[in-house]
């Protein structure tokens, strides 16, 4: 059965902040993965893809501004910062550098956990429309299928993963790292087999694809019109 719960991951240097976070978004059905500074935090993000970061912005070391800032020129991921600067000057500098929102501590757990679904509830919008127009070819997410001139053609969890992504952000590359973290497929040759199969999905002439295409290079991207 596919594991439909949400990835969180934590950052923060206090153990006792990290333990109750973890402890409750537990508790309230999420998967939640810890690290107490900014290399552990590279560290599980090179292996393992993450609906949401909750990161706190003092920490020694590489701060969670700087962070922020590294991780969204790398990778597509919401990310709340926790600080003990209340100030708006803070609030606006953490939000110039990408982040998606922010809490000041103290906080109530369950303002946190209001704003963790707000954010994934906005992300997940794609998946709760039904159909996508990718060229000629029509893809139903709720029916996992696409309708390529009235050929019916079946996309697996894996499939359906990718095209969500890449649905939501259309004209983006996407490496084949990151691809292998939304699909969960480690194996480079498994990733490309896997666009290959897409394209014969969604593409008239798979060969010479015109929407999920190669970036020499980079990865893959896929053009909507």
């Amino acid at each position: 059965m596919e594991n439909n719960k949400n990835h969180i991951l934590i950052v923060d240097d206090d153990n006792r902040i990290r333990d109750l976070l973890k402890d409750y978004l537990y508790e309230n059905n999420y998967i939640v993965s810890t690290a107490e500074n900014a290399d552990q935090a590279k560290e599980r993000l090179k292996y393992l893809k993450f609906d949401i970061i909750i990161l706190d912005v003092m920490m020694p070391g590489q701060n969670g501004y700087e962070l922020t800032k590294e991780i969204k020129k790398q990778i597509k991921v919401p990310i709340i910062l926790l600080t003990a600067k209340g100030e708006v000057e803070n609030r606006i500098k953490g939000l110039e550098l990408g982040a998606d929102d922010y809490l000041g501590k103290p906080f109530e757990p369950k303002e946190l956990l209001l704003r963790i679904k707000n954010i994934i509830n906005k992300n997940n919008k794609i998946d709760l429309k039904s159909k996508h127009s990718v060229g000629d070819a029509e893809v139903d997410l709720n029916k996992m299928t696409v309708n390529l001139n009235k050929k019916i053609k079946k996309i697996n969890n894996t499939e359906k993963k990718v095209l969500v992504e890449m649905l939501s952000n259309p004209g983006i590359t996407y490496s084949r790292d990151e691809i292998g973290k939304i699909s969960g497929i480690n194996q480079e040759r498994s990733i490309d087999v896997m666009i290959t199969r897409l394209r014969q999905k969604i593409e008239l002439d798979p060969k010479n694809p015109k929407y999920l295409q190669t970036i020499r290079g980079s990865g893959y991207v896929l053009w909507i019109e």
